[in-house]
């Protein structure tokens, strides 16, 4: 490892459980985790569609205690109090997170709340201020993920959270989120068959969000031995994976996701497809988010500037800047290119960095994702210095190579480049 000569890992992932028809091992699971009944939280997407919901209802079978489809993009703290309060309706005493990212943040966020004991104005009036909320010492109730897209949030410690003033708990826009060990599921479930109901457009930009934890990974100041071994095992997968489901057309599935995209819009794609896809995904975000540190760094700095008060997704922003951030990376520090290369397959070319940016490249070509800033829903130039302020102000950036010392005019050269 030529990161760092001396490291600690403290690492407390849950069960992990992967392959075609896990669903069908909901209530073994829960049982593993000594719970009686889970309250499933999904988006109304996912909640009125039978190819995702029914096989998760057959496999908790008699330990569903309800569905709770509200979740949306917005990850309102109105909805969390919302999930709370139908978790103690339904007498459940754990969470199944079923769909895509902002129904796992909201599964973490109805937790905390449920396990706290004041009341709703007071939690309200804590993220007003704080932007965040205390997590009780009290025993939070368990949360089982079952996703189904391939942004790479399963094994986080971490939420998104926001709250609105027309939902009348605050006065302003308030972004936030909750971050503490145990945040971190307590099981997940990858079952490809359900990632195939997701339609291949939302599976597209989700990936390229989950494909970037990888690359992140291996150039972080945090990687660690274990972490290069998950992602670059990981990004094998992921690289051919993607490839494979660029090059084919929609089939199967029901053209479901959680919320985010048009219900139907198009089919999803073949299981056995998305099976090294998913199992790459689940590998790049082993270790990544730990107790006292992360390995996400620069590209998700630059991801959540371009999303912050802009209508971009972030998959999308994703894809317009990391061939670009790379770019930048690579011109002023190492960055570990020489490992990147190798774990993209293209190790014995003679200019390793420029290698790496066109293999992530092409990768997101394959995908049909923008690769244009002006084409999508993002800032415009006039914008871009303030968007620098947000990319450096991230705490994402503390994860940057510790040679990499970024300024403003920088940043902003990036943000005209993939503009």
């Amino acid at each position: 490892m030529d990161q760092a000569t001396r490291f600690r890992f403290d690492y407390r992932p849950g069960a992990l459980r992967f392959g075609a028809g896990a669903a069908a091992d909901l209530a073994t699971e829960l049982d593993e985790q000594e719970c009686d009944r889970a309250l499933v939280v999904c988006g109304s997407t996912v909640g009125a569609s039978p190819p995702v919901i029914d096989p998760v209802r057959d496999g908790l079978g008699d330990k569903l205690a309800d569905v709770f489809a509200e979740t949306t993009p917005e990850k309102e703290l109105a909805t969390a109090i919302a999930g709370a309060d139908a978790l103690d309706a339904a007498d459940a005493d754990a969470i199944v997170s079923l769909g895509g990212g902002s129904s796992l943040d909201l599964a973490k966020a109805i937790s905390v709340v449920a396990a706290d004991d004041r009341n709703r104005k007071a939690i309200a009036a804590e993220f007003a201020r704080r932007g965040t909320i205390s997590i009780p010492e009290a025993p939070l109730p368990p949360i089982v993920a079952v996703p189904t897209t391939l942004a790479g949030a399963d094994l986080s410690i971490g939420a998104g959270l926001n709250a609105s003033p027309d939902t009348g708990l605050v006065e302003e826009y308030v972004s936030g989120g909750l971050s503490d060990p145990r945040l971190m599921p307590s099981a997940v479930v990858y079952d490809p068959e359900l990632f195939a109901t997701t339609p291949k457009s939302v599976l597209a930009a989700s990936a390229m969000n989950g494909f970037n934890k990888g690359i992140e990974t291996l150039y972080a100041r945090t990687a660690t031995p274990v972490t290069d071994g998950t992602a670059v095992r990981g990004l094998q997968l992921l690289q051919e994976g993607l490839l494979e489901l660029g090059a084919r057309g929609g089939e199967g599935g029901e053209g479901v996701d959680d919320g985010s995209a048009d219900d139907g819009a198009e089919h999803g794609v073949d299981a056995a497809v998305l099976e090294p896809v998913v199992e790459g995904t689940m590998l790049v975000q082993y270790g990544i988010s730990r107790p006292e540190e992360s390995t996400l760094s620069l590209i998700h700095a630059f991801g959540h500037g371009l999303t912050a008060g802009y209508e971009v997704q972030q998959g999308a922003a994703h894809a317009v800047v990391t061939p670009h951030a790379l770019s930048y990376l690579f011109e002023q520090v190492d960055g570990r290119r020489d490992l990147l290369a190798d774990a993209l397959g293209v190790g014995d070319a003679p200019d390793p960095a420029g290698a790496v940016v066109d293999a992530v490249t092409r990768v997101r070509d394959a995908l049909g994702l923008p690769s244009r800033l002006r084409d999508v829903a993002g800032p415009e130039p006039a914008a871009f210095e303030a968007v620098a302020e947000t990319v450096l102000e991230d705490s994402f950036m503390a994860n940057a190579p510790a040679a990499l010392d970024p300024t403003r005019e920088e940043i902003e050269a990036v943000l005209e480049a993939a503009y």
